[in-house]
C-alpha cells in the first residue's frame, strides 16, 4: 500500500528533521568510544527517524496525535484531536512500513557485521559477496514459477522468506568455500562476483518469462522498497530477523575468538566447524528473510558495521547490536528521503543506498 506525495511545508519539515537527524550521526562520528553512550546515540537516532517518518506524508500526523492515537487504543483519552484518516495512515501504512524498515535494516547490518568476522575480511557484506543476490534469485524464480511448482505455495506468507534464505544460504556456502581455499580478500570478491553475475542472469531470464503483472512486481521488488509492508509481511520477517539477530550476538564472543584464526580457536576447544556452519545458516536466514520483504538494499551490511568498528571498536559484543541499531536508522532515514526527495515520486531505496554505498567502498579499497 503506498501514500500520495507530501505537501510542500511537510517537505521543508521533512528536509529540516533530517538535518536534525544526521547531525545525531555526524555526533555519533565524533562522539565517545564508550559502548553504553554509542547505543544510547544510536537509540536516538532511531527514535528520532522514526518519529519523523511516522509524522511524515500526505496525512499529516503530530507526534502528539500519534500518542493520542496509540493511547485510545487503550481506552485513555486522547491528549490532542485526531481524525479516523489518520487513525487508518497511522495503523495501515506508516506502523507496518516503519517497523519493517527496523527488522530490515537491523538483519542486514547484523548479517554484514557476522560476515566480516566470519571471513575475517572489512569488504564482506552480503550485497557485495553475492547473498543477497542468491536470495534475489530464488524469490524471483518463485514470483515467476511459484504457480508451476507443485510444493510452492505463492500465497503464504512464508514462500519468499523460505526461498530467499535457501537462496542465500547456499550462496554464503559456495562462497565461504571458495574463500577458505584461496585466502584473501580476491578470492572472496571474485566468487562473490561471480555469484551475483549469475544470479543477475538469473533474474534477467525470470523478467523475461514473466508475465506483465510478474514483471512489475519483480521489477518493483528488486529496485528495494518498503511500500509493500503489511502486518503479515512484517510478522514473518521480524519474527525470523529477531531470532537470528538473538542466536548471532549470542556468539559474539566465539566471533571474536575467531578473529585470532582458526587455529587459535580450535585451540581454545571452539569446533570451528560446527560454528561456521551455525553462523552461515543464521545470516542466511536474516538475509533471506530481508530480501523477501523489501528486495536486494545494497551496502547496508558494508556501511554499518565500518562506522561502527570505527567508533567503538572491533569488539562483537557491542560491535553486532550497535551495528544492528544503526542500520535500522539507516534504512529508516534512506525511507524517508526516498519519500521526500523526489515526490510525487517515489525513490527506490535500494537505488539510494546504493548511490550512498558505492563511493564508500571506493573509498574502502582505497584506504585498506
Amino acid at each position: 500500500m503506498r501514500e500520495d506525495s507530501i505537501g510542500t511545508n511537510e517537505q521543508v519539515l521533512a528536509f529540516v528533521s533530517l538535518r536534525s537527524i544526521l547531525g545525531t550521526i555526524g555526533g555519533f562520528a565524533r562522539d565517545t568510544r564508550t559502548p553504553h553512550a554509542a547505543t544510547m546515540i544510536l537509540l536516538c537516532l532511531v527514535a528520532c527517524a522514526g518519529l519523523v517518518s511516522i509524522g511524515t506524508g500526505s496525512v499529516s500526523i503530530s507526534p502528539l496525535q500519534v500518542v493520542s492515537i496509540l493511547l485510545s487504543k487503550f481506552g485513555i483519552a486522547p491528549l490532542a484531536e485526531f481524525t479516523h484518516q489518520q487513525v487508518a495512515v497511522l495503523f495501515s501504512i506508516r506502523l507496518p512500513r516503519i517497523l519493517l524498515g527496523i527488522v530490515v535494516g537491523a538483519g542486514l547490518s547484523l548479517a554484514g557485521a557476522v560476515l566480516q568476522g566470519l571471513f575475517r575480511n572489512p569488504l564482506a557484506d552480503p550485497g557485495l559477496i553475492g547473498v543477497s543476490g542468491g536470495a534475489a534469485f530464488s524469490v524471483a524464480v518463485f514470483i515467476v514459477l511459484g504457480n508451476a511448482l507443485p510444493f510452492a505455495l505463492p500465497g503464504n506468507a512464508f514462500t519468499y522468506p523460505v526461498a530467499a534464505f535457501v537462496g542465500g544460504l547456499l550462496a554464503v556456502a559456495l562462497i565461504y568455500r571458495i574463500g577458505r581455499r584461496r585466502e584473501g580478500v580476491h578470492a572472496m570478491l571474485l566468487a562473490g562476483i561471480a555469484v551475483g553475475a549469475f544470479s543477475a542472469a538469473g533474474i534477467g531470464l525470470m523478467s523475461f518469462l514473466a508475465d506483465d503483472s510478474q514483471l512489475r512486481n519483480l521489477m518493483f521488488w528488486n529496485l528495494g522498497s518498503l511500500g509493500g509492508a503489511t502486518w503479515g509481511t512484517l510478522t514473518v520477517s521480524g519474527i525470523l530477523v529477531m531470532f537470528s539477530a538473538i542466536f548471532l550476538i549470542r556468539r559474539a564472543r566465539v566471533l571474536n575468538v575467531l578473529l585470532l584464526g582458526e587455529s587459535e580457536a580450535r585451540l581454545l576447544g571452539i569446533n570451528t566447524s560446527r560454528l561456521r556452519f551455525e553462523l552461515v545458516a543464521a545470516v542466511a536466514l536474516a538475509v533471506g528473510a530481508s530480501v523477501a520483504v523489501a528486495g536486494p538494499i545494497a551496502f547496508v551490511g558494508l556501511i554499518c558495521p565500518h562506522l561502527i568498528r570505527m567508533t567503538t571498536g572491533a569488539d562483537h559484543r557491542q560491535l553486532l547490536p550497535n551495528s544492528a541499531l544503526f542500520g535500522a536508522g539507516l534504512v529508516l532515514t534512506a525511507d524517508l528521503i526516498s519519500r521526500v526527495a523526489i515526490a510525487p515520486a517515489e525513490l527506490p531505496i535500494g537505488v539510494l543506498t546504493a548511490l550512498i554505498g558505492a563511493p564508500f567502498f571506493v573509498w574502502l579499497l582505497v584506504r585498506e
